[in-house]
């Protein structure tokens, strides 16, 4: 028995088969990447056709992978959260996918806070309104071009949107809805005063599914569909980030600390709560400038040694250096929307490799704060699991345990959001693959860790400083 499984990624798509034991089955595994599209007003940017034609690429080559004659029983996928695509009457895009980190709706987004009380809506909806959601991204679209928002027949998650075209089925999941800002926690439906503020009608949303459909396509006639679930949710099941007193930190293009919760526990404003499915939540907080980052210093500041080199775990702890790491619009946990990349001390002495690691601790720094944010209302973590692109870097590994002063386990799976979303279709079928093996250890270093502390606060008191002179 095998199912496929797909995460639609923000930078990169990946599919394989799993047998019901949650594993790959051997040669299925294919991946196709792409990038966004960066404008300097803020866009953040996903051709549709692109994306799609990556997942077609992926499937093409999972299926020549795979020398069995076995039926695919089922599929279903993760992927990113928040994205935001215009159809038309014939499921044809009017419009790019508009990303999480697209922040030209900043001013949209303030007068909706000046409109709604932020925290009633984000006890409402688990989402902040800010410019990372579709609220403020519809009147952003509505405001800059109201002949193109008038022709839009449907608004999609791009994911359903590919799912749609690729199996036939239709409907977002509650997982990839909660994420949307427009999703009512008290009715799982659709939030009926933020879509009259947007200008949306409901019925230009498609109609939540959590039950898997037959795919009504010719090359997967016969398989069950389910729908695509959040890649953060996904990420913590495929970790191994699944039960009480586990915490998940991905660290990919982004990154987020994130706990899966059964139980409607409280939640810290800035941070989120999005559905796995209709029994479990994810509650946590994202961070937007992560891997993006880190590939932004390695292509502009040109080190001329090794990352290895340059990640010291020694000197990163004793830099001087102080970085607001603001290089696309950043969310949780103070969601600073009007600063912008900031370094503060720099010499004649200062070398790439400096900036490189103090940006490196920049981001630790801040999912340090949410991880306390969340520890703060459910209690010290059992176990932290870190998962995502980092794992291939083991210096920031070391130097993350030390920036957030607790040991670390590395997941076993390299392809967490992947794995998961075969998991979900796997228990969804009744199967009850084995855990993953114990995660291997990485143990802070209690020195270094007390001096990550004192630049914590001090980035934190940057912050505060700016954000008073600018406001």
């Amino acid at each position: 028995m095998r199912v496929l499984a797909i995460d639609i990624g923000s930078s990169s798509t990946r599919a394989a088969l799993f047998n019901q034991r949650g594993r790959v089955v051997p040669g299925t595994g294919a991946r196709e990447e792409y990038s966004l599209r960066y404008t300097a007003d803020g866009g953040a940017e996903l051709s549709p056709i692109a994306l799609q034609r990556a997942v077609r690429a992926c499937l093409r080559e999972t299926l020549r992978g795979s020398r069995s004659k076995q039926p695919i029983v089922a599929a279903g996928g993760s992927a990113f959260w928040h994205g935001l695509l215009g159809l038309d009457r014939n499921a044809r895009p009017l419009t790019p996918i508009l990303t999480w980190a697209d922040s030209r709706s900043l001013s949209d987004a303030l007068r909706l806070r000046e409109e709604f009380d932020e925290r009633k809506i984000h006890g409402e909806t688990g989402c902040m309104l800010r410019a990372s959601y579709w609220p403020a991204k519809l009147r952003w679209l509505r405001r800059t071009n109201r002949a193109l928002f008038r022709r839009v027949d449907r608004w999609v998650s791009p994911a359903d949107w590919i799912f749609e075209k690729i199996f036939g089925t239709t409907g977002p999941s509650d997982s990839m809805a909660s994420a949307t800002g427009l999703y009512d926690l008290r009715t799982k439906n659709w939030h009926e005063q933020l879509c009259a503020a947007c200008g949306v009608n409901p019925n230009q949303l498609d109609v939540i599914r959590e039950t898997p459909s037959r795919s009504a396509s010719r090359e997967w006639r016969g398989a069950s569909v389910f729908n695509a679930i959040g890649d953060g949710a996904a990420s913590n099941l495929g970790s191994g980030a699944d039960t009480a007193g586990q915490i998940a930190i991905n660290i990919g293009t982004s990154a987020a600390v994130r706990m899966l919760d059964g139980n409607r526990r409280t939640f810290s404003f800035g941070l989120f709560r999005y559905v796995v499915d209709r029994d479990r939540f994810v509650i946590g907080g994202a961070v937007s400038n992560a891997g993006n980052l880190h590939q932004w210093c390695l292509r502009h500041l040109r080190l001329r040694t090794t990352e290895a080199k340059a990640l010291s775990r020694r000197a990163a702890a004793n830099d001087e250096l102080i970085i607001l790491p603001f290089w696309v619009s950043e969310r949780a946990p103070t969601w600073p929307e009007n600063l912008r990349g900031t370094i503060l001390g720099l010499t004649q002495s200062t070398d790439a490799a400096s900036i490189f690691r103090a940006a490196t601790c920049a981001t630790f720094y801040r999912l340090s704060t949410i991880l306390e944010l969340l520890e703060q209302k459910n209690g010290r973590a059992k176990q932290i699991i870190v998962s995502g692109g980092i794992l291939h870097s083991k210096p920031s590994l070391r130097i993350l345990a030390d920036a957030l002063g607790r040991d670390l386990g590395v997941s076993a799976q390299t392809e967490a959001s992947l794995r998961g979303a075969a998991l979900y279709v796997l228990k969804k079928l009744g199967y009850n693959p084995p855990p993953l093996p114990l995660p291997k250890l990485i143990r802070h270093d209690r020195a270094l860790a007390a001096k990550h502390r004192i630049r914590r606060e001090r980035q934190v008191a940057l912050e505060q400083e700016l954000s008073s002179f600018l406001f």
